[in-house]
């Protein structure tokens, strides 16, 4: 009959095999069965915890420190911050003219397009596109017009080129920095304003202009009722995303201030088409009439004679 001591040598045998089979097998004393498995090799509690931090805070250490890098901004004399104001793919490039192409109500353009990232890059390059198309079709139009008159001769106007890009950003950029200052001060006196950031008003600006790039080109044929129904469409299109945009910031405020905020933000809006077509796609001057030989009044040899 076994006595403890052999069973006691049989265990630690057998434990022995296991442990040179299996390292990490967990081994039971019989001399006191409620005493829980004991790790045969242990690992020290501070490395245990630096796996774990390894396999469960990886993802969590990554979003700190992309959160902690998109919380630092550079300086904006540098090239990165203005940097991230043209990080915008294609897509949503052309989303937003869409979105500028068919207003909706009830779809407020900043919260459906802009806000999750707004940009600059489609802003600047409609108005440069706007410039050049408004110049360029200006002086085509005016070259139409007078095609076939003795009397006029085709002089390239390069001024207005100059003249509509002041035109153009000044309204692009000005306009919205008023805005904004205003928003910001009834934010101040009224709670429930919506406020908006100066780069999302500027953005709305800027992609609620490209309706007037097919519309300047159009402007060519030299018909003043096709010109007008033009500026009259491309106004209530472009205006109604301006207007769906920004009455939601000032309809909690006082009625009389938030519609002629609206009425202002309108009348600005159609002062540009207007002046636009007004003035690059006007009648030209008689001064564009060069003088022919005609037109010089040279003494007669009979009034000389009569002298």
């Amino acid at each position: 009959m076994a006595t403890v001591d052999d069973l006691k040598f049989q265990e630690f045998d057998a434990a022995a095999n296991l442990l040179a089979i299996n390292p990490d097998a967990t081994t039971i004393s019989i001399d006191d069965p409620s005493e829980k498995p004991k790790s045969q090799r242990r690992v020290p509690r501070d490395t245990r915890r630096d796996e774990d931090d390894d396999l469960l805070g990886n993802d969590v250490s990554d979003k700190t420190e992309l959160l902690a890098g998109q919380k630092k901004s550079a300086a904006f004399w540098t090239f990165e911050y203005y940097q991230t104001f043209f990080d915008v793919d294609t897509r949503q490039v052309l989303d937003r003219i869409k979105g500028s192409l068919l207003p909706i109500p009830g779809r407020n353009f900043v919260r459906l397009y802009v806000r999750s990232n707004p940009d600059l890059y489609g802003p600047f390059w409609i108005c440069a596109t706007l410039v050049f198309a408004i110049a360029i079709s200006g002086n085509i139009s005016n070259y139409v017009s007078h095609q076939g008159h003795p009397n006029y001769h085709y002089v390239p106007e390069f001024r207005k080129v100059s003249i509509a890009a002041t035109a153009i950003y000044s309204y692009a950029w000005l306009v919205p920095l008023a805005l904004w200052g205003f928003l910001m001060w009834r934010n101040s006196k009224v709670m429930n304003i919506v406020s908006y950031s100066f780069l999302e008003i500027v953005c709305v600006y800027g992609y609620s202009l490209f309706i007037y790039i097919p519309t300047a080109l159009l402007w060519i044929f030299p018909f003043e009722s096709m010109r007008w129904i033009l500026v009259v469409l491309a106004m209530f299109i472009s205006g109604s995303v301006l207007v769906l945009t920004f009455w939601p910031a000032v309809r909690d405020d006082n009625r009389r201030i938030a519609i002629a905020t609206v009425v202002t933000i309108v009348l600005l809006h159609a002062l540009l088409a207007v002046g636009c077509k007004a003035y690059f796609f006007d009648t030209p001057e008689k001064s564009h009439a060069t003088p022919t030989p005609a037109h010089i009044q040279m003494p007669s040899k009979t009034t000389t004679k009569a002298q």
